[in-house]
């Protein structure tokens, strides 16, 4: 039975979890979350919405086998979950993540993997690792860190209390928070727009934000005319500087353009 669905219209990649009761994460969900990315890399898509059926987005991991596995079944799950999820992470595409209900452990882990968190009001995000004497296991905590700073990430990740949307949004990572019955809708109403924007400088800014990640200012600053720079040869990066020359010299506002993502 399929617990992911992938579906591609007007430009917009859609991957739903569909594993009820709790959306929990799997081996067998893993593999169709990577056949998805797959999917959304050699397709046309100019956005990514990531959202979950049912009352909650996922409890995280489907924790049944693990006591019954060794050490180095157990590295070897994780390393893939790790790489299936950076995968995901690094789709040189905006990502959108409608998140409602409980969305804990490696659901939470996944959702920070996307570049835009949209928050029914009702939803709650944790990190339960420290119940079971565990850590975040796919990153969780040092991607929390990296949205609101290390002093309330150990705290979440320490305590394993249940985070309202509203406190995720105050603290950075949570970017929207909505009333539950319109979280798809207007997820969905965002990431469509996105589908129109500049493809490749979105891709850009994706690419700038991870070599910051990894070096900090320096190593962003490094990169940044080895991928800045090719976007001035771009149809979209052409067609946008045009248009603004030209407003300018006519004394007219800048048009809204419709990119082609090329």
């Amino acid at each position: 039975m399929s617990r992911l669905t992938y579906t591609l219209v007007d430009r917009l990649a859609t991957i739903v979890l569909h594993n009820p009761p709790q959306n929990r994460l799997d081996p067998a969900l893993l593999q169709e979350l990577e056949d998805a990315v797959q999917a959304v890399s050699s397709s046309d898509a100019r956005a990514v919405l990531l959202r979950a059926d049912g009352p909650d987005f996922s409890f995280g991991g489907d924790i049944m086998d693990w006591p019954d596995m060794n050490v180095r079944e157990l590295r070897g799950l994780f390393e893939r979950y790790m790489g299936v999820f950076n995968q995901f992470e690094r789709l040189a595409l905006p990502v959108v993540a409608a998140v409602q209900g409980l969305c804990f452990g490696g659901g939470f882990e996944l959702a920070l993997r996307a570049d835009i968190i949209f928050a029914a009001e009702g939803s709650r995000f944790g990190h339960p690792e420290q119940t079971l004497g565990l850590v975040t296991l796919l990153g969780g905590v040092y991607r929390a860190a990296e949205r609101a700073g290390q002093a309330r990430a150990a705290e979440w990740a320490l305590t394993s209390e249940q985070i309202t949307a509203s406190v995720m949004a105050q603290a950075g990572v949570v970017n929207r928070v909505v009333a539950d019955a319109e979280l798809e809708a207007e997820a969905r109403k965002f990431a469509h727009k996105l589908t129109s924007g500049p493809t490749r400088a979105y891709a850009a800014h994706k690419a700038l934000l991870r070599a910051w990640r990894t070096g900090g200012v320096a190593a962003a600053d490094e990169a940044m005319f080895d991928i800045a720079i090719p976007l001035f040869e771009t149809e979209d990066g052409q067609s946008g500087l045009s248009s603004a020359v030209n407003a300018l010299k006519a004394g007219t506002p800048r048009p809204v353009l419709d990119f082609q993502g090329r």
